[in-house]
C-alpha cells in the first residue's frame, strides 16, 4: 500500500507536464507569430501564421481557439497518463514480488 501514493503522485505530475508542454508550445508559436507580425517587411507572414494557427485551434475547439488548445492539452495529458501507468505497471511486473 505504500506504493499507491507514489503512483498517484507520478500520474498527477505526468498529467500536469503532459498538459503544459503542448499548451505552452502552442502559446509560444502564437507569441512568435505575433512578434513576427510586428516586424517591418514580415507583417503579412506573421499575420498569416497567426490566422492559420487560430484556424487550426478552432478546428479542435468547435470554433473556439482557446477551447481547441485545451482539447489538445487534455488529449496529450490522457496519453501521458496512460503511458505512465503502463510503464509503472510494467516496471513492477518485471521487478518481481517483494
Amino acid at each position: 500500500m505504500n506504493r499507491f501514493p507514489h503512483f498517484l503522485r507520478s500520474l498527477l505530475l505526468t498529467s500536469l507536464l503532459s498538459f503544459a508542454v503542448p499548451t505552452l508550445t502552442l502559446a509560444g508559436g502564437f507569441v512568435m507569430a505575433s512578434a513576427i507580425a510586428h516586424l517591418p517587411g514580415l507583417t503579412n507572414l506573421g499575420q498569416s501564421a497567426v490566422k492559420q494557427l487560430l484556424q487550426f485551434l478552432s478546428t479542435f475547439g468547435s470554433g473556439h481557439p482557446l477551447q481547441g488548445a485545451i482539447v489538445i492539452g487534455l488529449t496529450c495529458s490522457v496519453v501521458g497518463v496512460l503511458f505512465d501507468a503502463y510503464a509503472l505497471s510494467r516496471y513492477q511486473n518485471l521487478r518481481g514480488p517483494e
